[in-house]
């Protein structure tokens, strides 16, 4: 009677001693039955000694008969463990050799014996095995898969680095009917029953990929790191955010299109939810892309197909799907220009923009301050300003004669005459003489 059990490494079958343990063999075939062993990883592997698997949790601890199994999927009642049979002639002699681990008596009270976990040797003549564990089988192909188990790399507790797994029990003849309350699952497991950290039994660590993939792996991580830096300083909502499907990029605009010129050309393929040339923060001019937003994704796939290099105010414009995530972070473009509220219809305008306005003065009402100056640190007041008076020390004698003549422009003038006819009389006299 044989087991075929599939493994990580390679195949492995084993010849079962029926007619010598019978009660061993009926325990492990319908174990295998139920597909107990299925992904159980090989946790405990000695070179040149054994391999150890069949507990769930890959610990050493664990582990039923078959026997509990059934009880348990009804209720407590039947025990954890069988008792094991030990045959004389069954040493553990040549590799290959297969046994069942007798476990000891538990604190609890529960006695030792067997119970699922099983292991095969390694190597030949361990004679230190016999007598503690029970024989009841050998591999008979597969000795090269054993080779490479004997090879793994494992730690100080002897579990290997990298997961050697059963993937799969194929029961080649089972002699024995099934226990009463034996139910066969309907699925394969596809889960290992252990919470393994350790290198996946499928991955390879030491594998390279070609230059152009490794390139494109090393890219991906670097943009999901740039996207985590951005999350963390506010730029995204969160790291892993999509660009919409339903808005447009459009650039190579003219500078002279506006909103609602796009607006209008794009309205055609559908409802358009905003429309916005994007323009510069200081001086409000078009720096020639636009975001246009759609009801609908489908929409904006027509005017992608339909609107690429078409000309737009003598300008050729190139459409593409947006790959910015700012309004979605903050409801706005991130290099929106920010404007002022829009007036109604019937208001002033300045230079042909209703966005724009002529400037006017700080404060307003200025006007009708007079010549005063508009400063910034001005406070207008209703009260009336005082002169401040500033001390003065007395006039001297030629200031009072000076503020004299300034107050009374007649007599200087009179002063000035009487002096100008002096003069003529004088040069008459010296020309008589």
């Amino acid at each position: 009677m044989s087991v075929l059990l599939e493994t990580s490494l390679g195949d492995i079958v084993i010849d079962l001693e029926v007619e010598a343990c019978p009660k061993t063999c009926e325990n492990f075939l319908k174990l295998c039955k139920v597909y107990y062993y299925n992904l159980h990883a090989f946790f405990n592997v000695s070179k040149d000694f054994l391999a150890q698997t069949g507990d769930p949790t890959a610990s050493g601890t664990g582990g039923e008969s078959i026997w509990s199994h059934i009880a348990s999927n009804k209720g407590p009642g039947a025990p954890r463990y069988f008792a094991p049979e030990f045959i004389p002639k069954f040493k553990h002699k040549e590799k290959g050799t297969v046994s069942m681990a007798v476990a000891p008596a538990l604190e609890d009270g529960t006695k030792g014996g067997c119970g699922s976990q099983f292991f095969i040797t390694l190597a030949d003549n361990i004679d230190y095995l016999d007598g503690k564990h029970a024989v009841f089988g050998h591999v008979v192909e597969g000795l090269d898969t054993l080779d490479k188990l004997n090879e793994v790399f494992v730690d100080q507790a002897g579990r290997p680095f990298k997961d050697v797994r059963i993937r799969h029990v194929e029961i080649l003849d089972d002699p024995f009917p099934d226990p009463e309350g034996l139910v066969v699952p309907d699925a394969i497991p596809t889960k290992p029953p252990d919470n393994s950290t350790r290198i996946a039994e499928d991955e390879d660590p030491l594998a390279t990929l070609p230059e152009e993939e490794a390139e494109k792996e090393r890219r991906k991580k670097a943009a999901q790191a740039s996207a985590l830096t951005l999350e963390m300083v506010g730029d995204l909502p969160f790291a892993n955010v999509r660009p919409p499907e339903n808005v447009l990029f459009v650039c190579k605009l003219n500078p002279v299109t506006r909103d609602e010129d796009l607006e209008l050309i794009f309205s055609r393929f559908g409802t358009i939810m905003s429309c916005q040339v994007i323009r510069d923060k200081k001086t409000g001019d078009s720096l020639q892309y636009a975001f246009i937003e759609f009801d609908k994704r489908e929409d904006a796939e027509q005017g992608y197909f339909k609107m690429q290099n078409v000309l737009v105010d003598d300008r050729r414009i190139w459409v593409d799907f947006s790959q910015s995530v700012a309004r979605l972070n903050n409801n706005a473009w991130s290099n929106e220009v920010r404007m002022g509220p829009r007036r109604g219809k019937g208001a002033s305008s300045f230079g042909g923009r209703d966005d724009l306005e002529a400037t006017r003065r700080y404060r307003e009402g200025s006007d009708s301050r007079g010549g005063d100056y508009d400063m910034v640190f001005d406070v207008p007041s209703d009260r009336p300003r005082k002169r401040k008076s500033r001390s003065r020390s007395p006039p001297s004698r030629a200031q009072e004669r000076d503020r004299d003549r300034r107050r009374s422009p007649g007599r200087h003038e009179r002063d000035r005459g009487h002096d100008r006819e002096r003069r003529r009389s004088r040069s008459r006299d010296r020309y008589r003489r």
